[in-house]
């Protein structure tokens, strides 16, 4: 059953084999110690701690005592001090500046289409009326928002993909939502809307959040997993 209220969180979907793909590179590439700081940069620190350790990494480096516990248990050696060598480009499958990526993206960030709405000619919409349709077209509601580290910045400036095809994010992005313009096309309730990650065109949409906000691809990778709801695939 889908989500359909506004104030459901965004999906952090990994690849199993885009991670283990992007560990085996990044080891290979040389190094001996991952990043796996801020839960492992909002990927989950057990399962990208398995991945690298299998992969050839000796150690990890962690954010505090209690996740060094946690990942003695497992039989991980973590430290909390130290420079992390393993390229974490690689091991998540990040964009560079470019869009470019060696490695597969191992999150994808996906929102849910909650509704659509046409738009006349000058009608506006989101907070501001920073967006006026200039012809007839169709906008959907789409769970996301700067709460969830969709960043305001992202508003009339970035995509989202949906049905395969990259749709505008219009107007100011909300606490919980985003509207993005169909441009003529039509969305299914509860059609899956993609961020960045994946195979599609937001495969490197990070590069795109990151040329428009100004912030780093490790921070906006990192807030956005931590903020929404994680699952796997294969």
């Amino acid at each position: 059953m889908c989500e359909t209220t506004s104030s459901a969180q965004p999906r952090a979907i990994m690849s199993r084999s885009a991670l283990a793909a992007g560990a085996s590179a990044a080891v290979l590439a040389g190094g001996r110690i991952a990043d796996l700081r801020r839960d492992a940069w909002g990927h989950g620190i057990l399962a990208v701690a398995q991945a690298v350790t299998a992969a050839g990494a000796e150690r990890v480096l962690v954010d505090g005592r209690g996740a060094v516990e946690a990942l003695r248990l497992e039989g991980i050696e973590a430290v909390t001090a130290g420079e992390p060598d393993v390229d974490a480009y690689l091991l998540y499958g990040l964009p560079d500046a470019q869009g470019e990526s060696a490695t597969r993206p191992v999150m994808r960030l996906t929102g849910r289409v909650l509704s659509t709405k046409r738009l006349q000619p000058g009608d506006a919409v989101s907070y501001g009326y920073t967006f006026r349709a200039a012809a007839k077209t169709t906008v959907a509601l789409v769970t996301g928002g700067y709460a969830q580290g969709i960043v305001r910045a992202l508003g009339n400036r970035a995509n989202v993909e949906i049905d395969g095809i990259a749709r505008p994010i219009v107007g100011r992005v909300a606490m919980d939502v985003c509207v993005v313009d169909l441009e003529g096309a039509s969305a299914e309730l509860g059609a899956e809307a993609t961020y960045f990650g994946g195979g599609g065109p937001a495969s490197a949409g990070l590069a795109r959040w990151a040329a428009v906000t100004g912030m780093g691809v490790a921070e906006l990778v990192s807030v956005a997993g931590a903020h929404a709801a994680r699952g796997w695939e294969a």
